[in-house]
């Protein structure tokens, strides 16, 4: 076991080849989020500020794993990760540090930031109910909890619950109603699969379209690309629990790396990133919503309405991950 932990931190090595000390004229950022929707930002950061940034981009478990491994001798300034899950993960494994700034505290809502200022959020996505406007009315349709009812026996499609997504949300629902009715609701779920589930939301969605499902679960941002493609597509969003709860809100965001060569550095930028130039951009890149208030949504997004979100702090989502994932496995969500 112990030949083999060291074999992967090598090979996490080997993939991404260590930089040179970052010093204070350029900032290193570790990157889950992919190089196109995160280049044209830091291309005009650079451009406003001279500062020069080295990225990587990587699956979100190499990453932690790669920033564990270097320790004292990283390079990294930043990590930029998918999923409060994820952020909390990475800050229990304590790999990131607390950041006190009042220009995040002012642009960046708090239920959407690590109550101890390890990470921040810096764009929305909300999982949400997306349905067939051939098979379904709205009027049909109420919450996440709904879906579990007998009225949806084989017209539900969902994506795997190996991903992170969906894991988030049912920590979300252990949080607002414990263990007892989450297992009743996911149970009800599985129970109403018209399908195996999906390896990923675009194929749930395209599912639903052709008639294999009647309703899905799903991030915002894929329903927007899959519109872009496909405008005809017979597909339409529900924002659930507008009574009570709201829809389930999930974030990307950043901390700064516990062993940052420069810190001063790396909170500027996330100061930046949070900031009005830059959320009409980020939050625009991959049709998600802006963390920042004061910034509008990309027409399209804006497009599907207003909702109220969940005001839960994203963060339980890592809290209760763990008793998520076993509670779907045991409920024989696949």
């Amino acid at each position: 076991m112990f030949s083999r932990a060291i074999l992967f931190v090598l090979s996490v090595l080997f993939v991404f080849p260590a930089y040179a000390s970052s010093g204070t004229d350029k900032i290193v950022v570790y990157s889950a989020r992919k190089e196109h929707l995160i280049k044209p930002l830091f291309d005009l950061y650079t451009a406003n500020t001279g500062v020069k940034i080295e990225y990587i981009t990587g699956k979100e478990g190499v990453l932690l794993e790669r920033l564990k491994a270097e320790g004292k001798n990283t390079p990294a300034d930043m990590l930029i990760t998918v999923d409060a899950g994820n952020l909390w993960h990475a800050a229990q494994e304590g790999v990131l540090q607390p950041t006190k700034s009042e220009v995040l505290d002012a642009a960046v809502p708090a239920n959407l930031r690590d109550p101890a200022g390890n990470w921040f959020g810096l764009s929305v996505r909300a999982r949400t109910i997306v349905y067939n406007t051939e098979k379904v009315q709205p009027s049909q349709l109420s919450g996440y909890e709904a879906l579990a009812g007998e009225e949806w026996k084989k017209k539900l499609v969902l994506r795997t619950s190996k991903k992170v997504y969906n894991q988030s949300l049912v920590a979300s629902l252990l949080a607002e109603h414990g263990e007892e009715q989450t297992s009743k609701i996911v149970q009800g779920w599985v129970s109403n699969l018209a399908a195996a589930p999906f390896s990923n939301d675009t194929k749930a969605l395209e599912a639903v379209a052709a008639g294999i499902g009647h309703v899905t679960i799903v991030n915002t941002y894929y329903f927007g690309r899959l519109l872009k493609k496909k405008p005809e597509i017979p597909l339409a969003i529900f924002w659930p629990t507008q009574e009570s709860g709201g829809v389930h809100m999930n974030v990307s965001g950043a901390g700064i790396t516990k062993h940052a060569d420069n810190r001063d550095g790396a909170v500027k930028l996330l100061e930046w990133l949070a900031g009005e130039e830059a959320q009409a951009q980020f939050a625009a890149l991959n049709m998600e919503f802006p963390v920042n208030s004061a910034v509008k949504p990309d027409p399209v997004v804006a497009s599907w309405g207003t909702f109220h979100g969940s005001p839960l702090n994203v963060s339980v989502y890592g809290t209760f991950q763990t008793d998520a994932i076993k509670l779907m496995d045991k409920a024989g969500y696949k």
